[in-house]
């Protein structure tokens, strides 16, 4: 294969397949795949705009029966520290994060074996009645394969139900990577590969947008990375025309402080910066379909994610009020509303506040004092 026009190609936004984004990878510089993904990011966002949101993680509840080896989240049912988040739990929670100026709450859980289709719906309606105007970001294909699978239902039915009872958008949780021998050794409990997929086509045919993600740097290999992009292009590729699809792509490097991978395989965090940027602009290069591509600084902090924003990148996520997961097994980075914006202005990009759709939103009158001058 010739580099060259490889990437080339990519800045045509061909479509380039999984063998030939590896040869890109192992044999392009980090330059040159930041030069590509900046130039990709330049055509679909030109506005020189890098958008971030508000919101808030709350975790219906820690009790899981998937068993991922990366979690230290997640308790056993009958666990003592075991816990289903009560109404003025949410409540207080949904308050504060409108007092910060969120109007969102990103809501996952665990794969609870008592906790079916009719306890979500009516809990979205009930949060929906109490505050009409929160949006609910809400589950993610393993728990909607989950729970279809307790009430026997298909995926659609599940999402449909969910859609009426007040979800609004669907994250893309427990892709990690999709190929199924990496999900049989660190996610066995979960849905396969293939059902997290076809989670993602039922969710688009009702017009439910969604996010994917990909957690990489623990048992994967280089190939299997790359696959994992392509099935989430060619399920992008299969969207109803007018449906928006996959809004975002966001790649994370695996954090691994005590969780069973390090402790009892061995398995270490080894991405470097470097790696995380050229994996961000092969992100942008591999999905030319996808417009936002997101840099995890809860992941690699700030200093990376800046790079990122010149390689591919155009959204920085969320100042995450609460988040409880990823943390867990060590992501260590924090950020305030100002911080954010000085962070995503200092690296030459002028710093938007958006919501779920990715479309602006006002700075919130509570936060007008720490706009930061673009």
């Amino acid at each position: 294969m010739n580099t060259q026009q490889l990437l080339n190609r990519a800045l045509n936004f061909e479509f380039l397949s999984a063998e030939e984004g590896l040869h890109l990878f192992k044999h392009a510089t980090t330059a040159e795949l930041m030069y590509v993904g900046n130039e990709l990011r330049k055509i679909q966002k030109p506005d020189n705009v890098v958008t971030w949101i508000i919101d808030r993680n709350v975790n219906t509840t820690n009790v899981c029966i998937a068993n991922c080896k990366f979690c230290n989240f997640f308790r056993r049912p009958g666990h003592d520290e075991s816990y289903i988040t009560d109404i003025e739990t949410y409540k207080v929670k949904i308050e504060e994060t409108f007092r910060y100026g969120g109007e969102q709450l990103l809501l996952q859980g665990g794969h609870h074996p008592d906790l079916g289709l009719n306890y979500y719906v009516d809990l979205f309606k009930e949060l929906k009645r109490l505050y009409p105007t929160l949006k609910l970001h809400a589950l993610g294909p393993p728990e909607i394969a989950h729970i279809a699978k307790l009430d026997k239902l298909s995926h659609t039915e599940v999402l449909s139900a969910l859609k009426e009872a007040g979800l609004d958008s669907l994250p893309g949780a427990g892709a990690e990577i999709l190929n199924d021998r990496v999900r049989r050794l660190i996610s066995k409990g979960k849905c396969s590969g293939r059902e997290w997929l076809d989670v993602m086509r039922a969710a688009h045919q009702l017009h439910l947008t969604t996010s994917a993600t990909m957690m990489f740097g623990h048992v994967e290999t280089l190939e299997e990375r790359f696959e994992h992009l392509v099935w989430i292009r060619e399920v992008q590729a299969e969207k109803p025309e007018d449906a928006k699809g996959f809004l975002a792509f966001i790649p994370w490097p695996f954090q691994d402080d005590g969780t069973l991978l390090k402790r009892i395989r061995g398995i270490k965090n080894e991405v470097t910066g470097d790696e995380y940027i050229r994996m961000i602009a092969m992100s942008r290069i591999m999905l030319p379909n996808v417009k936002n591509i997101q840099a995890s600084w809860l992941t690699v902090g700030k200093h990376v994610a800046q790079l990122c924003l010149h390689a591919g990148a155009n959204d920085f996520g969320s100042i995450m009020i609460e988040e409880n997961v990823v943390s867990a097994a060590g992501a260590p980075h924090r950020f305030t509303a100002k911080g954010i914006q000085e962070a995503i202005a200092e690296a030459g990009f002028e710093p938007r506040l958006r919501n779920q759709q990715y479309e602006f939103r006002e700075l919130p009158v509570e936060m007008e004092e720490q706009v930061i001058n673009y």
